[in-house]
């Protein structure tokens, strides 16, 4: 008995029902299926040409089995793409596919189409050296979920072979990348476009053209290439741009979750509902060019610095002790990172230079401080795209559109300014513009890749016209802020004034020219409902996150704290040790590696100095960048006189979690006029071993000999507990277990 018109009608509209509902599930099948020998882009076109040609034809045969993929008409869709994708078998399928054989919808013509990276191109790439029935059984079973019989019904159905269900099971794909190809935020239909051979595809046109009439010719050269579009190859994912797509967070889903970063952050402030502010902001994302780098600048001559070579005496200050030791002048290149040219900055540079420096320096100035473009330190040149929009981006942080709708953290008016955030994966976006009149409109961009607690607790708003003011908007989850001075350790927080929507008050910032006679910070607290009793500084380095400081005591005598465990710098040793580095945090603004996340003080050692010169403190400030490697700064402070440094070594794990045991050595001239060799090291040495022009041994953590007073090679080896040895850190390959 034959089935009425009317309700085979009815089958094939609930076909193309599912079709339209399961379609990236469908195209993910068909992708995977699809031989790899095709090409991305021809993939990508044959796996949506698969799945609309799945819609089956009146009086189509149902399919085997019950609901979802045993039956119905999900079912036989499935098997009507997986007869599609099967088809294309053999040299002669595969040319002809190539070639859109036959030609049927969809058409792509001058683009180039493939998946996102990460996702389904990385299972691609796993299935790649297996036949097509098999990659077939594999999403059918392992991706989408279907039963093993089941899978293996529809498979029988579309002509694969019976074994290939058996082959799949033996495939071995990680249980993590398959969750995240299941999660409902995942779209395998979604794919990036990039443009064709611009130049074969303009000689192919002219040649086209040129059997035809002069005026053919150029008329249709002129039509077809038309005038360049500098972001023509800028990927953008259609509806991620729509304001009504913006990801919205509720107010209090922050005490609702167990991962408290920007993403728990809720969407504030009084233009929320704004369409045309959102819109703006968007669009000058989507048109926003990267940045681009000035040429790095030439070496400059620096003090004398000992890495593994004989750096040049100095008979009126002490000087510093590696691996290999003291002797003769280097050159110190002018490091500057990414910021503009001629904005040179002499902590970095020495930052940047081979390692141990030789002279007391004391407190630096901060007038040291690296400027970016527009005044603001630690980002990279900006560049002006259409619409006077001005891009700022800390170094390593690109400025592409997002792939996917970004999430709305803020949207108001804050001291005559229009500010938008956004939060887009590993990366924030700060939009600005004049809330009247006309003026410069502006794109900044951060990097907050795993923030946390304290690295994703402040956002700076605005900032005043001359940069001596900002406001910032706090996290959800601080109850209360304060402002001190970091060089004042005995002074108290002041109360900052918060508003409702977490916005504080103006705040003094550091200033980047001029004397160091003060450094403001932000002190807060956390909600209860994080951390009970916890308070933290964060410091304004001029980027668009504010630095998290910390302070980690020496491993011996009452304030001794465990490895690994830096503390909050509020206690009183934490702010006495600060206040005597605050003025050196211009030196660390802006670097190379994608900002500064986090400054740790950590006192590694004491030592009591020779004749008379008292108790001396060792201490390594580690400057963490967002991308991991940091700077390390060791210093001696005696009893009495100014903290000299020691050391410096860029780009390092020392004085970290995954650089826990360090040697540091200087020369030192004690008030008696004679020269010493000092040195030491952290908790795990036993024993510190000199030689070359200083000869000598010493049990335990530090170590101090008389030398001469003329500067030569000293090599410092460190005893670790476990065995092993520590080489004294130099910047260039010492400081390493």
């Amino acid at each position: 008995m034959s089935t009425s018109p009317r309700f085979r009608s009815t089958a094939v509209e609930q076909a193309e029902a599912v079709l339209v509902e399961q379609y990236p599930r469908l195209v993910r099948l068909a992708y995977l299926t699809l031989p790899d020998s095709l090409g991305r882009h021809g993939r990508v076109l044959l796996a949506h040409r698969a799945v609309q040609r799945a819609l089956p034809r009146r009086g189509g045969a149902a399919g085997p089995g019950g609901p979802d993929g045993s039956g119905g008409a999900l079912a036989e869709v499935r098997v009507r793409v997986l007869h599609g994708c099967l088809a294309p078998a053999g040299r002669t399928g595969a040319a002809l596919a190539r070639a859109g054989w036959p030609p049927v919808p969809p058409f792509v013509w001058g683009l180039r189409l493939w998946p996102p990276a990460g996702g389904i191109e990385e299972v691609a790439r796993m299935l790649a050296g297996e036949p097509a029935p098999v990659r077939a059984a594999f999403v059918l079973h392992r991706v989408d979920g279907l039963p093993e019989e089941t899978a293996a019904r529809l498979l029988g159905a579309a002509g694969a072979p019976a074994d290939a269900m058996a082959r799949a099971l033996a495939l071995g794909v990680g249980e993590t990348l398959l969750r995240e190809l299941r999660r409902p935020e995942f779209d395998a239909s979604v794919v990036s476009t990039r443009p064709t051979d611009l130049l074969r595809r303009r000689r192919q046109v002219r040649a086209g053209w040129a059997a035809a009439a002069a005026l053919a010719v150029v008329a249709g050269a002129l039509a077809v290439v038309g005038p360049a579009r500098p972001h023509a190859s800028r990927p953008v994912a259609v509806g991620v741009l729509d304001p009504a797509r913006l990801e919205r967070v509720p107010a209090q889903a922050w005490a609702d979750t167990a991962r408290i970063d920007f993403t728990a952050w809720p969407t504030r402030g009084g233009r929320t509902t704004d369409r045309a502010l959102l819109g703006r902001a968007l669009g000058a994302w989507s048109s926003a060019s990267p940045p681009h780098a000035p040429a790095p600048p030439q070496p400059t001559p620096g003090p004398p610095a000992v890495g593994r070579a004989t750096p040049g005496s100095n008979a009126s200050g002490p000087h510093a002790v590696g691996r290999a030791g003291l002797g003769s002048a280097a050159l110190v290149p002018a490091v500057v990172g990414r910021d503009a040219p001629g904005a040179a900055d002499p902590g970095r540079a020495a930052l940047g230079s081979a390692a141990l420096i030789p002279a007391a320096v004391g407190r630096a100035g901060s007038g040291a401080g690296s400027l970016g473009s527009g005044g603001r330190p630690g980002v990279a040149p900006v560049a002006a795209v259409g619409g006077g929009v001005v891009v700022r981006a800390a170094p390593g942080v690109d400025t592409d559109p997002p792939r996917r709708a970004p999430q709305l953290l803020y949207a108001g008016d804050s001291d005559g300014r229009a500010v938008v955030l956004l939060l887009d994966g590993d990366r924030v976006v700060r939009y600005a513009e004049a809330v009247t009149g006309r003026g410069a409109r502006e794109l900044d961009f951060a990097r907050t890749d795993e923030a946390g607690v304290t690295t994703a607790a402040a956002l700076t708003l605005v900032r005043s016209p001359d940069g001596g003011r900002a406001r910032y908007l706090l996290a959800p989850w601080i109850a209360a802020a304060g402002t001190r001075d970091l060089l004042r350790a005995g002074e108290d927080t002041k109360p900052l004034a918060l508003a409702a929507d977490g916005v504080t008050a103006p705040v003094e910032v550091p200033r980047s020219a001029g004397a160091c006679a003060a450094w403001p910070a932000l002190e807060v607290t956390s909600s209860a409902r994080i951390v009970e009793k916890h308070s933290f500084v964060l410091a304004d380095l001029g980027t668009l996150t504010p630095v998290h400081l910390t302070y980690t005591p020496l491993p011996d005598g009452p304030g001794a704290a465990a490895a690994r465990q830096p503390r909050e710098a509020t206690g009183a040793a934490a702010r006495a040790a600060w206040a005597a580095t605050a003025c050196r945090l211009p030196e660390m603004r802006g670097m190379r590696d994608g900002g500064v996340r986090a400054v740790n003080i950590w006192e590694f050692a004491s030592s009591e100095l020779p004749d008379g010169g008292g108790r001396a403190v060792w201490s390594c400030t580690r400057t963490s960048s967002w991308a991991g490697p940091g700077d390390v700064l060791v210093r001696l402070s005696p009893a009495a006189g100014p903290p000299q440094d020691v050391a410096r070594a860029p780009d390092t794990a020392a004085c970290g979690r995954f650089g826990q045991h360090l040697l540091a050595g200087t020369r030192w001239r004690s008030p008696a006029g004679r020269w010493y060799l000092l040195a030491a090291g952290s908790r795990e040495v036993t024993g510190i071993t000199a030689s070359g022009a200083v000869r000598a041994e010493a049990r335990g953590r530090t170590l101090a000999a008389p030398a001469g007073p003329e500067a030569a090679a000293v090599e410092l080896t460190g005893r670790l507990a476990s065995g092993g040895r520590v080489t004294a850190l130099d910047g260039g390959g010492g400081g390493r277990d």
